[in-house]
């Protein structure tokens, strides 16, 4: 058996008034690839933040490599050999690859001046050790997601890693960007390093981890082997329920009458979309499967007014929209979750009232000033509604956990009256829990009359929540899916082929 590279006993830490970790431990072996895992708030990125000494502890012992340690900052985590790669990305895109690579450690030649020869030869020869073949003097941000984030594990393992940590690593890639990452991930076991493998996608965790400790409201539930456990089993060690499932609610697809309340037709932008027809039905929810890149988003963005279309025509309940920007959606009746809800989303900080509350202030507003009272309560329904765990509507956003922050999102549309709500990637990132209950607003929503137009990756999220799905594949809608046809084989082989029908799609 490995021996323990990393092995923490009794940890805690204490916030004002907030007990966050509760005598936690975990031991993570040398050369394995350990899952974290356990809803949000259980206390896995405050462990992280102790570990990576962000955080100081309040108790409790951490021993790394035979050796007790309490690192007071990044920098000296980095030096025992610890390194982080986070889902927000810490490099600069503006930089090139390799001053990305060698950051805040630049080597210096005879006379003090960085030696950029050397940092180039080392770049290209860590990145090739890894399969990654780019122009390292190129500016990083010129690469995609998935190259940033290889870069960042190359910066991890330059520094002589022993733990690296991956917090929600494949949230931004596509499947077969995924599976380079887990090559990586596999290398990285091969020179006997270990990995720390946070992830909401439990189909990736079975994949590719050894081992896995549950956390749970700042509490150790347990350490098991991949082999002893199966996904429903884990999902109930993480809620703390006997089973937890997420099934399909929609029983055939009953909105062949219903009324249009958008037709979107031959929308074309530049190589991004190429002459997409779209329709959505008064409550019916509507989803948009595809790869990265196949229009899903920019399709949804034309239509928010985000972005303008070179041609096409988007009419709203029959009538020319003439949407030119998000306030012109907005005033129609539209709401958009984006994808990114740190950086397009919520402000972080403001409040968790005053975020809710933002769109609908001119409504709100008498004389220049804001009705409190009326906001106050329209704030503490939705948080009733929707189960929002804050200590206060006056809480700063940002230290809500990330299910929580996406259900402030869906009230700042729901107290708007909507009729046309669009969810791009509503679960990405929140734990199983939250999901649930996402996808449960997502069926109450379409029952009260409220379509939504919903993007998502996982391909079974669409199958459960959605009565028709359009696939999209380079720009056009490659085919449709209806009731019982829905299915993930399907979708799969429409993305992967196409069909010759592409373009068209009506409900």
């Amino acid at each position: 058996m490995a021996k323990d590279l990393l092995e923490i006993e009794g940890l805690e830490k204490t916030f004002p008034g907030v007990r966050a970790l509760k005598g936690v431990k975990l031991n993570v072996r040398k050369g394995e690839v350990h899952a974290l895992m356990g809803e949000n708030g259980a206390g896995k990125s405050t462990l992280i933040k102790v570990l990576t000494g962000i955080y100081q502890k309040s108790g409790g012992t951490i021993r790394f490599d035979g050796e007790e340690i309490n690192a007071r900052t990044p920098i000296e985590a980095n030096e025992k050999g610890i390194s982080t790669i986070y889902q927000e990305l810490n490099l600069v895109p503006y930089q090139t690859v390799y001053e990305n690579l060698f950051l805040g450690r630049e080597p210096r030649g005879k006379f003090g001046s960085i030696d950029r020869k050397a940092m180039i030869a080392e770049t290209d020869k860590i990145l090739k050790d890894l399969g990654i073949e780019v122009d390292v003097t190129a500016p990083l941000g010129r690469y995609p997601t998935a190259i940033q984030q290889m870069v960042a594990i190359a910066r991890a393992v330059s520094i002589n890693a022993k733990l690296v940590i991956m917090d929600e690593p494949t949230s931004s890639l596509d499947k077969a960007e995924v599976q380079v990452l887990f090559r990586i991930i596999r290398q990285l076991k091969e020179k006997d390093i270990s990995v720390i493998f946070i992830s909401h996608k439990l189909d990736e965790i079975f994949e590719i981890c050894d081992r896995l400790t549950v956390f749970k409201d700042g509490e150790y539930v347990g350490e098991y082997d991949i082999d002893e456990l199966d996904q429903f089993r884990l999902i109930s060690l993480m809620v703390g329920k006997d089973t937890v499932t997420l099934e399909r609610k929609k029983e055939g697809y009953g909105f062949a009458d219903a009324q249009p309340i958008v037709n979107m037709k031959n929308i074309r932008q530049g190589m991004r979309l190429n002459g997409v027809d779209l329709e959505i039905r008064q409550g019916e929810v509507v989803g948009l499967a595809g790869l990265l890149g196949s229009g899903r988003t920019e399709l949804a963005q034309v239509l928010f007014g985000t972005s303008m279309p070179d041609e096409g025509e988007v009419f709203w309940w029959g009538e020319p929209a003439h949407i030119h920007s998000p306030s012109d959606a907005i005033k129609k009746g539209m709401g958009f979750c984006t994808e990114d809800r740190k950086v397009e989303g919520i402000i972080p900080h403001l409040s968790v009232k005053e975020n809710m509350t933002i769109a609908l202030l001119p409504k709100l507003q008498s004389f220049g000033f804001v009705k409190t009272k009326e906001q106050d309560e329209i704030v503490k329904t939705y948080i009733d509604r929707l189960k929002i765990k804050t200590p206060s509507p006056e809480q700063a956003i940002c230290n809500l956990s990330g299910g929580n922050q996406q259900k402030v999102l869906l009230a700042r549309w729901m107290c708007m009256n909507p009729k046309l709500i669009i969810l791009d990637e509503p679960t990405r990132g929140i734990d199983v829990g939250a999901k649930a209950e996402i996808e449960e607003l997502i069926q109450e929503l379409s029952k009260s009359g409220i379509s939504i137009l919903m993007i998502s990756s996982e391909i079974a999220e669409l199958q459960r929540n959605c009565d028709r799905i359009v696939v999209m594949r380079d720009g056009k809608a490659a085919g449709q899916l209806i009731d019982k046809d829905i299915d993930q084989d399907k979708i799969m082989e429409t993305i992967a082929k196409g069909s010759e029908s592409e373009g068209r799609v009506h409900g």
